[in-house]
């Protein structure tokens, strides 16, 4: 069986945030000019449900499909109501940027993450947190719940398939994993193998680790970038996944993307098929062949690569599996006749049997 595309949707900007939500076909995507969009698919239109003062990095669906929260570079929080399509909330939440936001998939908490890169050394190592890092809120009553440290900036968060289980990771490849219900720290690791210390042009740390994400069962977890660079500025680390058994006394490397598999470029989204046989990785790509990435979950081992020539920002499988949706942007180009072009993307992939093809339909211009 292999993913084909089935629909690309245009976009008029950037898209870095993607969520499905429950009981209907409509995803919500929240875009580089901060705004956050109900899409329906199938029309290839959207109505705008709020606006961020900044970049809008995340949204998600809480509450049984009932209610979007989004964040931005702004270091906001909002809340929208999707019966009616209004704002219903809005609260500060970080004094930097929420780098990525994740909801509990019991649908009850969301957590975002925070943290900027300042020298905190001779050696530019990064600078201690001057806020927590980590912040968990109660979808029902929009109050802050939990709040974690951990070394700036935190680049990436997930909740357990038990939604008891909180686990972040940051630049420098620390992974940290909290208890939820007992408000404490589970566990803690380090990967060398995303962080990159500039040795041309450009002498700071870069990378990090910029997706995690949980095995069905609970018990690995899996992390996604690029390896390391010698030149910080290039983006032609090798594209990167390691999968880490966390519950024994010490944390263990279980898996990682075999050598004859990968490029080189950003990996940036991670995401599990329902079934648990398979997840997919995506981003860009810098020298290779795939920027969009399936891989076999018990041997690890690559099923198909795809080249879409997108930046991919978010991935998730539609609730059946039936569906891959992944949103991203092309280049911005030049304007023409003083309009920009639309370069932000939702594309929809579905299976098919390995014999036919099935070509991707027109995209409609939306509204």
């Amino acid at each position: 069986m292999k993913w084909e595309l089935e629909k690309e949707i245009k976009l008029p900007t950037a898209a870095l945030g993607l969520s499905t939500l429950p009981h209907s076909e409509s995803l919500l995507v929240s875009c580089f000019d901060g705004s956050i969009l109900r899409v329906d698919p199938r029309e290839s239109t959207w109505e705008t449900l709020g606006h961020h003062q900044s970049y809008a990095s995340g949204v998600v669906s809480v509450l049984d499909g009932s209610m979007a929260v989004s964040a931005g570079y702004d270091g906001v929080l909002q809340w929208h109501h999707l019966g009616s399509g209004k704002t219903v909330a809005v609260e500060k939440i970080h004094d930097f940027w929420s780098w990525q936001l994740k909801a509990s998939p019991n649908g009850r908490l969301v957590a975002s993450v925070t943290g900027q890169y300042l020298c905190g050394g001779e050696r530019y190592e990064p600078a201690q947190e001057k806020e927590p890092s980590i912040k968990v809120f109660d979808a029902q009553t929009q109050s802050m719940v939990a709040q974690f440290s951990h070394l700036p900036p935190v680049l990436s968060v997930a909740f357990s398939p038990d939604s008891r289980f909180l686990a972040a990771a940051n630049m420098m490849g620390d992974v940290r994993v909290w208890d939820l219900k007992e408000q404490r720290l589970e566990c803690s690791w380090n990967t060398p193998d995303f962080t990159s210390w500039g040795i041309i042009k450009s002498h700071h740390y870069i990378g990090g680790i910029f997706d995690v994400c949980f095995s069905p069962g609970g018990e690995h977890l899996l992390v996604c970038g690029m390896g390391p660079m010698r030149d910080p500025m290039a983006g032609n680390g090798k594209q990167t996944w390691q999968r880490f058994d966390w519950r024994g006394e010490t944390p263990e490397k279980v898996g990682e993307i075999k050598d004859g598999d990968r490029g080189r470029g950003l990996m940036e989204t991670l995401s599990w098929h329902p079934d648990g046989k398979v997840f997919a990785m995506a981003g860009r790509m810098a020298q290779g062949s795939w920027n969009v990435a399936l891989f076999d979950a018990q041997e690890g081992s690559l099923i198909q690569g795809m080249d879409n020539k997108t930046r991919i920002t978010r991935s998730a499988f539609s609730p059946e599996g039936t569906q891959l949706f992944l949103t991203g942007s092309k280049s911005q180009g030049e304007p023409k006749e003083g309009k920009w072009s639309e370069f932000g993307r939702l594309m929809i992939y579905q299976p098919v049997p390995s014999d036919e093809k099935t070509p991707p339909s027109e995209a409609s211009e939306g509204s």
